[in-house]
């Protein structure tokens, strides 16, 4: 599994959207590309391709207009790491053999000393991800910035 910056930059800009979900308990709030791409250090024609990649898989909504832009379409609670791993690099595995979304057939199969250990791997990657929802990622940054803010406080 390799995550690129196009997977990369999609978790960001969903996570951000997560983020603005939750601080607006659920409220259908839009943001505008420039605001995610400025926030996420993300390139403006790039996130445009992303985020016609996650609306068009169903992850988030657009709307026109200017009070426009994008906002999740689903509870982050709902929309799995691995999901979008997968959505925009592909399978998770290390090789086709042992995939689960996108096995090959190998003639070697039946006697590689090696497709067990592969197999492994993915189910530990798979376990990994699979379990991670964008909420608990929102938690997870929220607690660093809280960590972070707290590790500037100078004590008298």
């Amino acid at each position: 599994m390799k995550i690129t910056f196009k997977g990369d930059y999609a978790i960001k800009s969903l996570l951000y959207l997560s983020a603005r979900y939750i601080r607006e308990r659920g409220a259908e709030t839009y943001s505008q590309i420039q605001e995610i791409s400025k926030d996420q250090d993300i390139p403006l024609k790039f996130l445009e391709q992303i985020l016609l990649s996650l609306k068009n898989a169903g992850f988030v909504r657009s709307l026109r207009g200017k009070n426009g832009g994008y906002t999740i379409a689903r509870d982050p609670e709902d929309i799995k790491l691995g999901d979008i791993i997968r959505l925009m690099d592909g399978p998770l595995s290390p090789i086709a053999c042992v995939s689960k979304s996108a096995y090959q057939k190998c003639d070697f199969e039946p006697r590689c000393v090696l497709r067990p250990i592969w197999a492994r791997v993915n189910d530990a990657i798979s376990g990994i991800v699979d379990n991670i929802s964008f909420r608990h990622l929102v938690e997870m940054e929220s607690d660093m910035k809280k960590k972070s803010i707290e590790d500037f406080v100078y004590q008298i």
